[in-house]
């Protein structure tokens, strides 16, 4: 893979910036050496406070007791809405662009602020006071946005579940968090098809018995069951309620939102994040990452069910009173231009999306993008996985039309925000690396001892001071969190990801450490794997996972997926094979290429190595939890594909 192509920005776009690497390096050590300092200045540059800080923070990864802006008093509503008013009570706050494209809507931040203190009322009105946990199982409508910015003005913490998310899940993470109240729709729209929301609720209220009121918006008006003593229609209830709601004065350590992530192994984790610090950084980072300016059109595809939809839809874009655009709909329906023509539609200026769909497109051709303008966009993002060189070049080339700097953001739900990213017009762009870290983040590369690797090799990576996005803890279970984060590596946060970063400083995050495949002793990266394969020009997409060898240990197993119009054939699948050895080295033994008309994806973007693993190796009886796949049919065909091949 090739770690050395430099793409620069266009000197033109160079004069917009609001650093430069100059500027950057300055910034950074300054974050680093002097990190109270820095920080301070950032809480007063992007936060209202209602009275101050005591101190800037406190703790230490040796004692998992970090806190940040120590007594400040505040409310994330009131940042995101009320104090934007006086200027911005007329510009557009939310743009929102249905399924069919037919439909949209949009609310200025004065229709917006009507619409939550509405709702808060109702809220309020049905017993939900400070503190008390609210499960949010919306689609992507603007009522999820107002739901979650109400039970923050009003204290409460929001839990929302992705709307694709089945019954099961659904109730495991209501019992986990005890939530007391659920809001929901009718039915979800996606893609030209509707998805029972609240049948899926029903189903699962049947054992959580301490929820006492659901919330319904009527999203399509299909049919559906009803409970007298506890449904409540949300457009009925908001009728009715005051629109007078002073936001609450909560402190910067009050918890804000919880929001499960899945594991590996176990449980899913409750990620609990506070109000103050997550607030800071979720600003910070989307103006700098993102070079926000006044007056841009943004849009972030990612589910708000999701970390990147709380950070990069909401909470970052109108803290910083930007215009935030929310799709309900799918990058392929009604057909495979849909993303371009709406950043066609709303003359979009920074595009952020995953990986997995960037592939997905260049899959069909470039007819479907050169049929559209784009000429609005200044800035493109990628988020949720590391993306390849040969899609990265696409999305620039192609997409971008050899203009736009990418910034390709690694960062995790339990960060809060984006840790490691090249800045716009500030850092010269390698394709497939996420770049240099953020400020105030100081991020390492380990060995299995926990000592640092020299600067090329694979390694664990982890980050060794804290800094005010991250998670304070998995809700319930302080003993989980430093298991899981703080246990391996003593007094640095363990990420979970491998990574090596050259000679210039530039982090390549290697896929999870989980997904590291050993061949006789050597450790290849899943990641590494799938980029070379992806960079032939006949794939589209793939995934690497490791089988057990007696030989080797391992053997490397690939599920390959060809671009639009392309055979599979058996020349082909050696082709692949010598490229894996030619550019990885001789050691990198590809065992076997499956190949396979999609890949197994929760709705996130992300492959579920999980199921590959089983499927690989032959291991059927127990599947595991498929509810979150995107498309379960997938898994059906793999295995028909597998027992051709054995």
């Amino acid at each position: 893979m090739e770690k050395n192509k430099i793409y620069n920005v266009p000197a033109s776009f160079v004069s917009n910036a609001f650093i430069d690497e100059k500027k950057y390096q300055a910034l950074y050590k300054h974050s680093i050496d002097n990190s109270d300092e820095f920080w301070a200045e950032q809480a007063k540059e992007f936060i209202t406070w209602f009275s101050p800080w005591k101190s800037v923070q406190s703790g230490s990864f040796d004692k998992l007791d970090m806190r940040w802006f120590l007594e400040g008093k505040l409310n994330a509503c009131y940042n995101c809405v009320d104090r934007h008013l006086e200027k911005r009570k007329n510009q557009i706050a939310i743009i929102w662009q249905g399924d069919n494209p037919d439909e949209s809507l949009t609310l200025t931040y004065a229709a917006l602020h009507e619409k939550i203190c509405r709702f808060a009322n109702v809220l309020k009105n049905l017993g939900v006071k400070k503190g008390d946990r609210v499960c949010i199982y919306l689609p992507m409508i603007p009522e999820i946005a107002i739901a979650m910015l109400a039970v923050a003005r009003i204290g409460a913490i929001h839990s929302v579940v992705f709307s694709a998310f089945s019954s099961d899940s659904l109730k495991a993470r209501i019992l986990d968090a005890d939530c007391k109240l659920l809001i929901t729709a009718d039915h979800g729209v996606r893609g030209g098809k509707n998805n029972p929301l609240k049948d899926h609720a029903d189903k699962a209220l049947e054992k959580c018995p301490n929820v006492k009121h659901v919330i319904v918006v009527k999203r399509t008006g299909a049919p559906i069951t009803w409970n007298k003593e506890r449904d409540v229609w949300y457009h009925e209830a908001l009728q009715n309620a005051n629109m007078e709601c002073p936001a609450e004065k909560l402190d910067s350590d009050d918890p804000l939102f919880i929001l499960y992530t899945s594991g590996s192994t176990g449980s899913p984790k409750g990620i609990l994040h506070t109000t103050g610090g997550y607030l800071v950084y979720a600003a910070i980072t989307h103006k700098y990452v993102f070079n926000y300016s006044e007056g841009d059109i943004y849009w972030c595809t990612a589910d708000i069910g999701w970390i990147t939809g709380h950070s990069y839809l909401i909470y970052g874009p109108l803290l910083n009173g930007a215009t935030t655009l929310m799709f309900e709909g799918v990058p392929q329906y009604p057909n495979f231009s849909r993303f371009w023509e709406i950043i066609d539609k709303y003359n979009v200026n920074i595009f952020y999306t995953a990986p997995t769909a960037i592939r997905a497109l260049h899959k069909e051709g470039d007819q479907w993008v050169k049929q559209t303008s784009r000429k609005s966009l200044k800035l493109l993002g990628t988020v949720g996985e590391p993306i390849n060189p040969d899609a990265w070049e696409w999305y620039h080339r192609v997409v971008g039309d050899d203009r736009c700097p990418i910034v390709d953001t690694w960062w995790q739900t339990e960060t809060g925000g984006i840790l490691i990213s090249p800045l716009p017009y500030a850092t010269p762009l390698k394709p497939g690396s996420v770049g240099w870290p953020f400020f105030g983040i100081s991020p390492e590369v380990v060995d299995e001892q926990g000592q640092a690797v020299e600067d090329g090799k694979t390694g664990k990576l982890i980050i060794k001071k804290p800094w005010p996005g991250l998670m304070k803890t998995i809700y319930g279970d302080q003993e989980r969190f430093k298991e899981t984060y703080f246990k391996e590596v003593p007094g640095c946060y363990l990420t979970g990801d491998g990574a090596d970063r050259d000679t210039d400083g530039y982090f390549w995050i290697t896929g999870r450490n989980d997904d590291i495949i050993k061949v006789s002793g050597h450790r290849i990266g899943s990641g590494e794997l799938e980029a070379v394969l992806n960079s032939h020009p006949a794939v589209a997409e793939s995934a690497a996972i490791g089988i057990p060898d007696d030989i080797r240990g391992n053997i490397i197993y690939a599920f390959v997926t060809t671009k639009s119009g392309i055979q599979p054939t058996e020349l082909l699948k050696k082709e692949l094979i010598q490229k894996v050895r030619d550019e990885i080295g001789p050691h990198a033994i590809v065992g076997n290429i499956q190949w396979a008309k999609d890949l197994p994806k929760t709705r996130s973007g992300k492959i579920m190595r999980r199921l590959l693993r089983k499927i690989a190796s032959d291991e059927l009886t127990d599947l595991g939890d498929t509810s979150t796949l995107a498309d379960p049919g997938v898994v059906g065909d793999l295995i028909s594909e597998r027992k051709k091949i054995k």
